[in-house]
């Protein structure tokens, strides 16, 4: 079979050849040279990438490549966040599936008693968490809630650094339908693409819209929603670390007014921010375009936050 006959599987396995598949989502890669002694004790010993929607092996690898390249002895967790699976799960659903993430760190079976596995972990953590776009904002926040509940309520999800890039986005259904319809037909069109945009857009409004009525009959909080919350909630998230926004005012998915609202909420709250706005970029599309002052920003916000300590 030639490469272009293979499969989305198997081109995502062929990708993620150095990874260990932990679930359909998570993936996680840990060097010869982890945890980071000598000079790079400073540096991570984990790194959690929360895709953004629909995204593809070979765009999130990039950034695993970067990554690299900063932190070579970090362990680095890669987590897939297909668009439809994060929107119809419920928050107990969506805290099951990232389970492996907290396992990948604490170790295989260590969720079932968090509390003691923490106490007993042989090295301190030292974690920076990439979350991309909302969807892997309604993942990182599902982990939080996970952990949290896992502790019986006691403790948060320990992390020195977030990076938000391009996210989070307001949670108003009727401003935002269009550009999170989109969103949607973007990913879908990577596996139907003998479809018109414009078709694909317009089933995903409906389906978005069918949703946000039931789950209006229903009284439920969506996912975006809650995770735009929960990021700055000081119960589930520690406002004790540094938060990086990474952003632009061309994001036609996210508007740039509701990234710069949610940061100066994060600040009200406790949290040391910076920010880093991009010229002439597209939603997730900075590191592409500006891969210098990209991979500066985050290991200038690293190092601050380590800093702190």
């Amino acid at each position: 079979m030639s490469s272009t006959d293979s499969s989305p599987a198997e081109k995502q396995e062929s990708l993620l050849k150095s990874f260990t598949r932990l679930s359909n989502q998570v993936y996680t890669q840990t060097p010869a040279s982890f945890p980071p002694s000598g000079p790079s004790t400073s540096h991570p010993t984990t790194i959690v990438l929360y895709g953004w929607g629909d995204a593809l092996p070979k765009h999130l690898t990039k950034y695993v490549v970067g990554f690299r390249a900063l932190y070579p002895s970090s362990r680095i967790i890669l987590i897939f966040g297909p668009i439809l699976k994060a929107l119809y799960q419920t928050l107990e659903a969506r805290a099951t599936t990232m389970i492996p993430v907290i396992e990948a760190i604490y170790g295989p079976g260590s969720y079932s008693n968090l509390t003691e596995a923490i106490k007993s972990h042989p090295i301190k953590e030292n974690i920076l968490l990439q979350v991309m776009s909302n969807t892997g904002g309604m993942n990182c926040a599902a982990t939080m809630y996970a952990f949290h509940k896992a502790t019986n309520g006691e403790q948060r999800l320990p992390y020195n650094l977030m990076i938000c890039d391009s996210c989070p986005g307001s949670t108003d259904f009727a401003s935002n339908v269009g550009r999170w319809s989109k969103a949607m037909a973007v990913g879908a069109s990577s596996f139907l693409p003998f479809i018109p945009f414009i078709i694909s857009q317009s089933i995903a409004a409906m389906f978005l819209a069918s949703l946000h009525g039931f789950g209006w009959i229903i009284g439920a909080t969506s996912a975006a929603e809650y995770s735009v919350g929960a990021v700055n909630n000081p119960t589930l998230s520690d406002n004790s670390s540094k938060r990086l926004y990474l952003y632009s005012k061309e994001d036609d998915i996210i508007h740039w007014e509701d990234i710069e609202a949610h940061a100066a909420d994060a600040r009200s709250k406790g949290w040391s921010v910076s920010a880093e706005m991009f010229e002439g970029t597209p939603h997730v599309g900075h590191m592409k375009t500006h891969s210098e002052k990209y991979w500066k920003a985050i290991d200038d916000a690293w190092r601050e936050a380590v800093a702190k300590e």
